[in-house]
């Protein structure tokens, strides 16, 4: 799916089921956004769904290119924080789904160019999105996000540029503060317009991004590729290979107490003492199949591979290691993963009515080598930290899914629709121990889960800018391998009591188009059973549990608006309300209490004049409420507004060149807040602190070939 201005494109695959069967006549031209999907165009005033578009010229604009953070804040629902941490990745929630998370991402559906950034356990990561290369971002929220499978509480789907004639050459380079610099080529083109048989598109990109980082002991360099390369094979069918590759080496800071956070927020003490680090190395290939079979038929088939090594030194004690059944303070992991996913769609009528069905089978696994290892070593009677010492864990895990889905779209009137869709999603887990010695026994074990996932949405038409909708539907979350890889107190094995979760979502929307701009307004509930929750963090580990009930219910309002032309606005509000509906503290009952992790408020306002060439500028205003730390509601990060601008000049030389100057400034008025927060860590570290004012040049050249 993109985003444009007056025109219609076509929407990736991956948003079928959950998209697809809403097929529709595409509206007239005037529409600000136009989604395209597949078997039909169909725009985002006409999705019965919570979805925001973000275009990916848009995400570059006078912008470091370098996190998903710097551009989705005007997403409403969507939480994303940046912990100033390479080691852990971004943090980002929908809707509150997610906030638990201490590092990667939980509880959201992730796909780069229809291969899963989300493992078949719901673990996922943002380090191998190159923003280079994005074409549009799509967030879906609310009912229809569970037609995804496990830990579907959103679904962010990332769509990489496919290139076209004429062929084109760019590279940029980025400076900011704490020596960060960011590198890149970027290449696209085509042969052909792409429907005849023999015409092939391209679009490689490579970056590379270093940085001192904020905090003492934060610095990290990241290699990035993606590559996107389309064969048409015949009128009727084509053939894309997709590539992308990443390696990350950086440095863990950690989290500081709230004393700490106000003594020193640069200040990394734990760190310096264990040299924390992770080191990341990912490669993965896909192949996508699309073939229209009739005039009322396509099929497609997504295949994929990747491989991802991951090592990690933790500040993790001496003494608590010295125990015969504690698994270490390195973690090595070794992971495999491949996936088909398989979908066939018809158009037609059914009693007169046009109805669209789309059925499919989705398979995914992933096998794991883990490995713990002492992070010291004694040498000449003299303990040395932060080295790998002496095996402490050693197993093999395996995860995989088998979901077979479908989903349809009933046009019963000009104004009246439905459409509703099913998935059957089975999570399979099996752990074999090999690291079986004295007082380690075998903790090997299997588990299963199984869970239908419903989903259904009524929408009408009350004028031809204006939609009302209601939906409903039913998720659920299994735990990931890391959340069933630990126990509480230091207790050994697998954490096999650690349930599923349920959730039963409603929402009304409504969607009106004002002149040439978009306001959306949705109210939702969700109610979950089992959540998983962080039980205890500590030294980089943390151990889950289940939390009984809770509820989730909240507002997110959004605008966006081009006028005189050039001036671009957009404005979002979130108001979320998510509390524990029973005890999930234990001994003393936090029933009642905030969920830790979310912000109650989130807004986001924007101001852009923005001309194809000249002179450019922009200003952005972003309010994120106190979020708390802990199940007892006693520790929080406090409030915080920040501003930022940018401004530029893009300057056309002889048609075929375009230099584009910039710079910007960030947390405008030198704002002392929190980023992020590592919810229930154990030693009160939750903070992890945001940069002062902070500034950035750069500088884009691009060579069109006419």
């Amino acid at each position: 799916m993109k985003i444009v201005h007056h025109g219609k494109i076509t929407l990736p695959l991956i948003l079928v089921p959950a998209l697809s069967a809403f097929a529709l006549p595409a509206l007239a031209a005037e529409d600000t956004m136009v989604v395209s999907a597949t078997p039909g165009p169909i725009s985002e005033l006409d999705t019965p769904a919570a979805v925001t578009v973000v275009n990916g010229d848009d995400m570059r604009q006078a912008a470091p290119r370098v996190n998903l953070s710097e551009s989705l804040g005007s997403v409403p629902g969507l939480q994303v924080q940046n912990r100033q941490n390479y080691a852990q990745d971004l943090q980002l929630s929908v809707r509150g789904f997610g906030s638990r998370s201490t590092y990667g991402v939980r509880g959201i559906r992730m796909y780069v160019d229809g291969i899963p950034a989300t493992m078949p356990d719901g673990q996922g990561q943002t380090s191998n999105i190159d923003i280079n290369s994005v074409e549009s971002i799509e967030v879906l929220r609310g009912p229809f996000s569970a037609l995804y499978g496990n830990a579907s509480g959103g679904v962010i789907n990332v769509t990489t540029t496919t290139g076209t004639q004429p062929p084109t050459l760019e590279a940029s380079t980025y400076y900011g503060s704490f020596g960060s610099w960011r590198n890149s080529v970027k290449a696209t083109g085509a042969t052909g317009d792409g429907t005849q048989a023999g015409d092939v598109d391209y679009a490689i990109s490579a970056s590379r991004f270093t940085t001192h980082g904020y905090r003492d002991h934060s610095s990290a360099q990241k290699n990035l590729g993606n590559a996107k390369l389309g064969v048409r094979l015949n009128e009727a069918s084509k053939l894309t290979l997709l590539l992308n590759s990443v390696d990350i080496d950086a440095n863990d800071p950690g989290g500081l107490t709230e004393q700490e956070w106000h003594d020193n927020p640069t200040q990394a003490p734990r760190a310096e003492l264990y040299n924390t680090r992770k080191t990341t190395k990912q490669t993965q290939a896909g192949l996508r199949y699309d073939r229209q079979l009739t005039a009322n038929d396509d099929l497609s088939v997504m295949m994929y591979a990747g491989v991802r090594e991951t090592t990690q030194y933790q500040s993790i004690p001496v003494a608590p290691q010295l125990n015969p059944t504690h698994p270490g303070g390195v973690i090595e992991l070794a992971r495999h993963y491949q996936g088909i996913d398989s979908r066939w769609t018809h158009r037609g009528d059914l009693l007169s009515v046009p109805v669209t069905f789309t059925t499919g089978l989705d398979y995914e696994t992933m096998s794991e080598k883990r490995k713990g290892y002492e992070n010291f070593v004694v040498e000449n009677g003299t303990t040395v930290l932060g080295e790998k010492g002496d095996l402490r864990r050693d197993e093999r895990n395996l995860m995989w899914n088998v979901d077979p889905y479908l989903q349809t779209a009933w046009q019963f009137t000009d104004k009246l629709s439905l459409d509703a869709g099913v998935r059957f999603s089975s999570v399979y887990f099996d752990s074999n121990d090999q690291y079986i010695v004295g007082k380690n026994g075998d903790d090997s074990g299997d588990a299963s889960y199984h869970k239908w996932l419903p989903a259904a949405a009524l929408k009408y038409a009350v004028t031809d800018a204006w939609n009302i909708y209601t939906s409903a539907g039913r998720g659920f979350e299994t735990p990931t391998i890391n959340e069933l890889s630990y126990r509480d107190n230091g207790q050994s094995g697998l954490n096999f009591g650690l349930k599923p979760s349920t959730s039963d979502t409603i929402e009304i929307g409504s969607k009106t188009r004002v002149g040439n701009g978009l306001f959306s307004a949705a109210l939702f509930q969700t109610d979950t059973d089992d959540e998983i929750v962080a039980d205890q963090s500590s030294g980089g580990r943390t151990t889950y549990k289940n939390a009984g009930k809770t509820r989730r219910q909240g507002v997110e309002l959004s605008a966006d608006s081009q006028f005189a032309e050039d001036w671009r606005v957009k404005m979002a509000w979130t108001y979320l309300d998510a509390t524990y509906r029973s005890n999930a503290c234990g001994t003393e009952s936090c029933e009642g209490n905030r969920i830790p992790g979310i912000a109650r408020n989130m807004g986001y306002a924007s101001l852009a004049y923005a001309p194809p060439e000249g002179f450019y500028a922009g200003a952005d205003v972003r309010y994120m409420s106190d979020i708390q730390a802990n199940d007892e509601n006693t520790a929080k990060a406090p409030s915080y507004t920040v501003a930022s601008l940018n401004s530029g000049y893009k300057l056309r030389i002889q048609e075929s060149w375009m230099l584009d100057v910039w710079g910007r400034v960030d947390n405008l008025f030198d704002r002392e807040y929190v980023g992020s927060v590592i919810v229930n860590e154990g030693n009160s570290r939750y903070y992890e602190p945001a940069p002062g004012r902070n500034y950035g040049v750069g500088v884009n050249l691009s060579y069109t070939f006419m």
